[in-house]
């Protein structure tokens, strides 16, 4: 691979403006060679062949040794070869910058070379200035983090001081003897979460004692150089001007936390085991940023070492040495500090949170990317191959049973195509999710970021595809079986183990889905299940990307949503084993399938309120109005498909027709960020990923068409006479889902490229702790 192609694929995505611009600066050479080119002198008619006297006179030359030689090029004055002088310039109002002098300028072509320096120049100085810029942040942030370690070693020894008084009282509850807190020596009890109180007596090393504690380690060092009893214990008294900041884990801590203040500590070992996960999430955060920043400095040096040498090539100067030793000076190469906080880190993260084994450490600090394997391919192919053979299966069966136009083709429609419906929307959901990650990946998309997935843990468009391959071999096989007991004279009779298929392949799914070994991606499923359940209690949690994207989906799920429902129907209300079922002619079943469907579109509303007293975000709120249009549009509409008349056609119409303009109006403006009029790609945005404007263009044609399908449900068109009603509900539904994984590709482009914007790299983590400023004063 080309070093063009490596280098944009090393970079970190959210950073790429920020790196230097190799394109454009190869761009420039090739101006300096095509330039050369035109102006080289002809060749004489009698050029000298390869293999000239010349050439084979100095073959015969007497060897003068390598040292002799090498010493003598070394010694060589060469300061007529320079061609540049590189110099910091301070300007008043403005830090330090680098400016190129070129000293050949008034050559033929030098213009070109000009150019290209002072290309380069502004290149280096806008790299220097980012990284200047990330390095004071992250020092910010270490002094941050240093001041919420104080607090954590703080509370450590606190709640351990206080188990350690509880046992004691505990232990000596049926004596006589009278003991109180400030009568008991902590250090001559043992603690159940420490062996001795000693062992949480937390030391702050400078740098020699860490030295002499490592040679401690290797038996190289004095045990009387350094007094283990001779540390600075972390002052307690930093927990007197601290409030605990922890986000609520469960509904009833979230209720508590809305009906009270802000908690004061409580010393309790709850407490700190989760400001501890808090401290762990932070430094493990902290620690990825600081390796995105040493690989930009790396990156962009070896950047502007490629682009002098093949400058040095083109020209047939040598600069690239003059340029090179200031870069090895400047303070993207000179400066230490990144290193040093790394190792900082490692040592505190390693020494506090995972009792001092470095594997372990390292292994939260630097966790490794999954590998694809072949066996994956393998599989993917083979279920994959396998589906379209049942498929095949399938409607030879149909047509070779005349199923078609068998008399009990509208009960088999009625009762059995939902049940299998269901499989074939959420392997079409899988489907599309695999193909968005195909194409984020493709285009460069930083979608493990921007959903939070734990590094090393998210799934790649195989393995997504292989679940969807799986799935849709296990439904479609269940199908087949279903189809040939019904064909079958010998097997109609076992009609109870015929009608049960669909509800086992479920249960099967759930098992799957739930199941707590480590086995088919768990923690993906987990995360999924974590996901969901965040959606159904959305005013109880903080929302965050993956959960408002999650429910966006579910709202593309109305059907299999209602497919569900009817599985409780069928099999807990209705008589299954003739095929038959009453319990939609009961009362409550209409209610139901109101409330059931409208369940994600609540949930949407729900966090878009939520979203708009947390961040103070008015656009959240016009976002609500959108979900309660689309409540009440589906409401009316169901309304209709229930009632009929004119009365509810006219109110399900009215409600579709503005909920789709708004819906569309919002796709395309908000979550696309297209239809900028004055932006450098008309009726766009500034930026694409995608190099090919037509793609925008006509998935704003699509997604205007599919969002006008679902009125064919209220104006009732013409259906087409071969086409149950089943059916054709499955196809809208479908279209729905295809129109959601379009919208998918789009609106995580345009995420991700606010992201870019704002240089955003790495998530920021609550702290556990907030200072009060005034106390600590």
């Amino acid at each position: 691979m080309k070093f063009g192609k490596e280098y944009v694929s090393q970079m970190v995505h959210e950073w790429q403006e920020a790196y230097m611009d190799y394109n454009h600066l190869k761009s420039l050479l090739m101006e300096i060679l095509n330039f050369k080119k035109k102006n080289a002198p002809l060749p004489e008619v009698a050029a000298t062949p390869r293999g000239s006297l010349k050439r084979r006179v100095s073959m015969y030359r007497a060897f003068s040794g390598l040292q002799i030689r090498y010493n003598s090029f070394k010694g060589k004055n060469n300061h007529e070869d320079e061609v540049i002088v590189v110099n910091s310039v301070q300007q008043e109002g403005s830090e330090s910058h680098y400016e190129t002098t070129f000293l050949v300028s008034c050559e033929e072509g030098g213009e070109c070379e000009l150019n290209f320096f002072r290309s380069l120049d502004d290149e280096f100085n806008k790299v220097l200035t980012f990284y200047k810029k990330k390095v004071g942040e992250v020092k910010v942030e270490a002094e941050a983090l240093s001041k919420q370690m104080d607090a954590l070693i703080a509370l450590r020894i606190k709640v351990d001081k206080i188990s350690i008084v509880d046992q004691v009282i505990d232990t000596f509850s049926n004596d006589d003897t009278v003991l109180s807190p400030a009568s008991v020596d902590p250090m001559h009890f043992s603690s159940p979460g420490r062996p001795h109180m000693e062992a949480i007596q937390e030391v702050e090393m400078n740098n020699e004692e860490i030295v002499l504690e490592e040679k401690a380690k290797i038996g190289k060092r004095d045990t009387t150089e350094m007094n283990p009893r001779d540390f600075r214990p972390a002052p307690v008294e930093v927990l007197d001007y601290v409030k605990i900041n922890i986000e609520p884990e469960t509904p009833i801590s979230t209720l508590r936390c809305i009906m009270t203040s802000k908690p004061n500590l409580s010393f309790s070992k709850e407490e700190l085991r989760k400001v501890e996960e808090q401290m762990k999430k932070a430094f493990v955060e902290f620690y990825q940023k600081l390796r995105l920043l040493k690989r930009y400095s790396s990156l962009n040096v070896l950047a502007f070492s490629k682009i002098m040498k093949k400058y040095d090539k083109i020209s047939s100067r040598k600069a690239s040495k003059s340029y090179l030793e200031v870069i090895e000076k400047s303070y993207l190469r000179s400066s230490d500090e990144v290193l040093k906080l790394m190792e900082g880190v490692e040592v505190t993260f390693i020494k506090h949170f995972v009792d001092g084994n470095r594997k372990k450490g390292m292994k939260y600090l630097r966790p490794q990317a999954q590998r694809e394997t072949h066996r994956v391919t393998f599989l993917l192919g083979l279920f994959s191959g396998c589906s379209l053979a049942l498929v095949a299966a399938i409607a030879v069966s149909i047509r070779a049973g005349t199923l078609l136009e068998n008399e009990n083709r509208g009960q088999y429609m009625e009762n059995i195509f939902p049940l299998y419906s269901l499989f074939g929307f959420v392997v079409l959901h899988i489907v599309m999710y695999g193909a968005n990650i195909y194409y984020w990946r493709r285009f460069r998309v930083n979608y493990p970021f921007i959903f939070g997935f734990k590094q090393g843990t998210e799934l790649g468009y195989r393995q997504v595809l292989l679940l969807a391959s799986g799935l849709s071999l296990l439904a479609l096989a269940a199908a087949l079986y279903h189809l040939d007991m019904d064909i079958d004279p010998k097997t109609q009779s076992f009609q109870t183990l015929t009608e049960l298929t669909p509800l086992a392949l479920v249960i099967i799914l759930l098992i799957v889905t739930f199941l707590p070994l480590n086995i088919i991606y768990r923690s993906s499923r987990f995360f999924f299940i974590k996901c969901v359940w965040r959606c159904l209690l959305a005013p109880l949690y903080k929302v965050t990307l993956p959960d408002f994207f999650l429910a966006d989906q579910l709202t593309s799920q109305v059907q299999a949503i209602r497919s569900l429902q009817f599985y409780v129907c069928y099999y807990g209300w209705g008589n299954f084993t003739e095929r038959s079922n009453t319990c939609q002619e009961s009362k409550i079943y209409p209610i139901l399938y109101i409330f059931l469907a409208i369940i994600p579109f609540w949930s949407r509303f729900i966090q878009c309120l939520r979203r708009v007293f947390e961040e103070k975000d008015l656009m959240q709120g016009f976002n609500s109005l959108k979900y309660l249009s689309t409540i009440v549009a589906l409401v009316m509409r169901t309304l209709y498909d229930q009632k009929r008349g004119t009365f509810w056609r006219v109110m399900a119409a009215s409600t579709s027709g503005i909920t789709t303009v708004g819906n569309t109006y919002w796709d395309l403006v908000i979550d696309w960020g297209l239809l900028q009029r004055n932006s450098k790609n008309p009726w766009l945005r500034d930026k694409l990923l995608v190099p090919y404007k037509t793609v925008y263009f006509v998935a704003i044609v699509l997604n205007i068409i599919l969002r006008l399908v679902w009125m064919q449900l209220v104006l009732d068109f013409q259906q087409l006479p071969f086409l149950h009603r089943r059916a054709f509900i499955a196809i809208v539904a479908c279209l729905e889902i295809l129109r959601r994984g379009m919208w998918n590709f789009f609106r995580l482009e345009n995420e991700h490229l606010n992201n870019v914007g704002k240089y955003r790299a790495s998530k920021s983590v609550p702290l556990p702790f907030n200072y009060d400023e005034d106390k600590s004063m």
